[in-house]
């Protein structure tokens, strides 16, 4: 049963803008870089260098002044207390469903969450996932009681007798490679160091035989402390050997670049895999087998490079490649290569799956889900239906086999076949908390499993709507809203608008949990955007919102803010606007572009100075996606929307909260330090424009729970005190 909180009435701006003390002062130290003949001043240059003492101090200043005034309102305890309560109340969770032990599959691996730990796990079930048999194989809460060593990602050998797993610390990303005995959960040899890391981020994959994996690494103090982030490369590594001595499977040699990022998958135990290697973030990939029938592993055979456009490949059961290819088909077609495989096979390989009105979604490469799953009977392909998702059947042959029953606005990321034959695969939806359902294809049929979570969020109050904007240039943009059953569109609704737009990453239904339930509860509406850039409608839409067509990114979420005032949903007073990372230089744009469109933004981890964010580590893997200021057209294309360099003077800027984490590896910190000092500079007398920055945490992977708990409460606490809203739990 909900415990109900005391409503509480707050006026706009509670604890206003003059309650809040001054900033620390913010000197302005100009130097002048010039770009193409054009001269760009940076007054905030030397905010920079976080090991300057004096970068520290202001941080500091900066991050005291921001929860003097969080921690000062009123609403914040009852909003934590009710989100810890939703998040902590929550069921387990599990994710990565992973068959193992031959051809009985005696066992079934699966990452595991609780909401009364810190971090993830991984446990082992019997070969019907049955939680109630679940074994915790590795368990980090156990390794560091601080909660800060988290799982960057794992896979389980083929006859089920060893896990590899990347670890972290403090959000870092930067994973060290252990091997644990599933028997015992003992640790078997020495950790193989720096295998993971934002930059490129890593993988392994197992051999058939379990005896051997491929692997990931960086380079390690052979190479210059500036060049560690980069040329990850991939080795092969025998159970018991010195890792210091494993061969070189795929590097330089073979034609991979600085940039190069590296994805890893066996899921079908054979002897030969696919390396998938992306330069840089933009979606190009060039395919490779790896094969390792001695004692060194063979010559890599390049499948496809990247001018070939197959952008997701895999080794089927059968042996043959099945590969996701866009060449003259921007929705995606399935091709098939068998055989003898050699260089360019894939590339020249038959198709056997045209393409569709819909596009293929390819966007699961980091996270380890496959586009393509295929089993011994059957080939499964996840399809974007401009935000939702539905997983579609064919045979080995490309014929239509029908498809997996899901329910409408609701997302599957992950189809794991289990040895019965049957197929679990996972629904998420908005204002559903995600569970897994096992497909019996000789019946066609669909159960629930027990493998489902619950929440105390319950929306049965709440519906969900599919709408459309219009953009600038007449573009329609699908948006999703929930809200509560007979909200009325008077205008006076606070709504939270979310978006990202880019890297081809499809914005699906996702369980709102917590924040959702909570902004529903504050009278609000929450509205999710499917904008260019992302993948929702193909490679089309990714293209139309990355390099020089960024700008279109920009324009589809003002058009969707527009459009929620216009249709009477709320009105510019009462709009808060949420992103993150991507997202992030989409919530810096509209602040700068449109600095009327919203009363208040959260912007989390975000990039905010386009002309310098390639000189980080990170950064230079971003180009593919933003473009470079040594190209004379991408430099104006960058610096036309750069948010640090079109902060104006005397603009009257919405509410602004900027997070960060000190350990981000992903987007460096001094983007927020930099923006937040344009900021207020520009606006010193107006609403509350503030940073929050973490020493615990980086770009919000791998945080423990507390931290992610304390995140959303100052989230959401801010935009309640900066809307006036109303917290009463239903």
């Amino acid at each position: 049963m909900r415990i109900s909180l005391l409503a509480l009435v707050l006026a706009p701006g509670m604890v206003s803008a003059a309650a809040i003390p001054p900033p620390p002062p913010t000197p302005q130290i100009p130097v002048t870089d010039t770009y193409h003949g054009v001269a760009v001043t940076d007054p905030y240059r030397w905010l920079e260098d976080a090991r300057d003492p004096k970068v520290k101090a202001w941080s500091d200043a900066q991050n005291a002044r921001t929860r003097g005034y969080l921690d000062s309102l009123a609403v914040r305890a009852p909003i934590r207390a009710e989100i810890a309560r939703i998040v902590r109340g929550a069921s387990v969770a599990y994710y990565g469903l992973t068959s193992r032990g031959g051809a009985g599959g005696g066992q079934v691996f699966a990452e595991f969450s609780d909401p009364a730990r810190q971090q993830t796990m991984i446990v082992v079930m019997n070969a019907a996932a049955d939680p109630a048999s679940q074994r915790i194989v590795v368990d980090p809460n156990k390794m560091d009681p601080s909660g800060h060593t988290a799982i960057d990602w794992w896979s389980a050998s083929p006859d089920g007798a060893l896990l590899a797993v990347s670890l972290s610390r403090n959000g870092s990303e930067d994973g060290d490679l252990h091997i644990y005995r599933v028997a015992t959960g003992e640790e078997v040899g020495t950790p193989i160091p720096h295998v993971q890391y934002p930059t490129a981020g890593g993988g392994v994959a197992w051999t058939a035989a379990s005896d051997a994996f491929w692997y990931t690494r960086y380079p390690g103090e052979e190479a210059p402390a500036a060049e560690r982030h980069y040329n990850l490369q991939v080795y092969f590594h025998r159970l018991g050997a010195d890792w210091t001595a494993d061969p070189l499977a795929l590097g330089t040699k073979d034609g991979l670049e600085r940039i190069s990022e590296i994805f890893l998958t066996n899921p079908s135990a054979r002897p030969a895999i696919v390396a998938m290697v992306q330069r840089g973030d933009g979606g190009q990939f060039a395919q490779y087998l790896l094969s390792a029938p001695d004692e060194t592993p063979a010559a890599a055979i390049r499948l496809s490079d990247y001018d070939d456009k197959i952008v997701s490949a895999v080794v089927g059961p059968d042996d043959a490649v099945y590969g996701v290819s866009m060449a003259a088909a921007l929705n995606g077609k399935i091709v098939k290569a068998s055989g003898r495989l050699a260089a360019g096979a894939l590339a020249a390989a038959p198709v056997i799956v045209p393409e569709a009105k819909v596009s293929i979604r390819i966007d699961g490469a980091e996270a380890g889900i496959p586009s393509l799953v295929v089993t011994p009977e059957r080939l499964f392909a996840r399809y974007m239906v401009g935000g939702p998702t539905e997983v579609r059947v064919f045979d080995h042959a490309g014929k239509p086999a029908g498809a997996v029953p899901t329910p409408a606005v609701t997302d599957v990321e992950e189809i794991d076949p289990m040895a019965d034959g049957t197929v679990l695969f996972d629904v998420t939806g908005f204002i559903q908390p995600r569970y897994f359902a096992r497909w019996t294809p000789a019946t066609n049929t669909v159960a629930k499993t027990a493998l489902a979570q619950t929440s105390p969020a319950d929306f049965s109050d709440a519906e969900v709507r599919r709408v459309f904007a219009t953009s600038k240039d007449g573009t329609e943009v699908p948006l999703s809203v929930i809200m509560r059953k007979g909200t009325r569109l008077d205008g006076a609704n606070p709504v939270l608008l979310y978006g990202y737009g880019g890297y081809g990453i499809n914005e699906t239904p996702r369980f709102l949990g917590s924040l959702g339930r909570a902004w529903l509860d504050g009278g609000g509406i929450y509205v999710d955007s499917n904008l260019r850039g992302g993948g929702e409608n193909g490679e089309a839409w990714h293209k139309a919102g990355s390099l020089l067509n960024k700008q279109n990114v920009f324009d589809d979420f003002d058009a969707a803010g527009e459009y929620l005032v216009a249709q009477g949903y709320t009105s510019h007073d009462r709009l808060a606007l949420y992103g993150g990372s991507n997202g992030g230089l989409l919530m810096g744009a509209t602040i700068t572009q449109h600095p009327a469109l919203a009363r208040a933004v959260v912007s989390a981890v975000g990039i905010y100075d386009m002309l310098r964010f390639e000189l980080d580590p990170n950064g230079a893997f971003n180009t593919t996606e933003f473009g470079s200021v040594k190209d004379p057209d991408q430099f104006r294309a960058l610096y036309a929307y750069s948010p640090y360099h079109h902060v104006r003077a005397g603009a009257a800027y919405p509410a602004i909260l900027l997070t960060a984490g000190d350990n981000d590896g992903r987007v460096n910190p001094l983007n927020s330090r930099k923006f937040l000092a344009a900021l207020q500079a520009a606006d010193p007398d107006g609403r509350p424009l503030l940073l929050r920055t973490s020493a615990t945490s980086g770009h919000g992977i791998g945080d423990s729970l507390d931290e992610r708990i304390d995140r959303t409460t100052d989230m959401v606490s801010f935009l309640f005190d900066q809307l006036g809203m109303i917290l009463t739990p239903h």
